[in-house]
């Protein structure tokens, strides 16, 4: 938490939102061959991989405009 404080201090807007939880399905998808969308997309991984993903296209969107 401490970590997260101090980057959002430092680098404040370059710093993305979205928070990527450890997730026994994350750690099991690389053993699988897979990535984790494949291997369990209801996961809380693989749906904040989704958020992450949507949140870079805002940011280039925001960016490009």
């Amino acid at each position: 938490l401490e970590v997260s404080r101090q980057l959002f201090n430092h680098f404040a807007d370059k710093v993305y939102r979205t928070v990527i939880p450890r997730n026994v399905r994350l750690a099991e998808a690389p053993s699988f061959g897979v990535p984790v969308m494949y291997h369990d997309k209801g996961s809380s991984g693989s749906k904040a991989y989704l958020a992450l993903a949507g949140e870079i296209i805002r940011r280039n969107k925001e960016a490009t405009v």
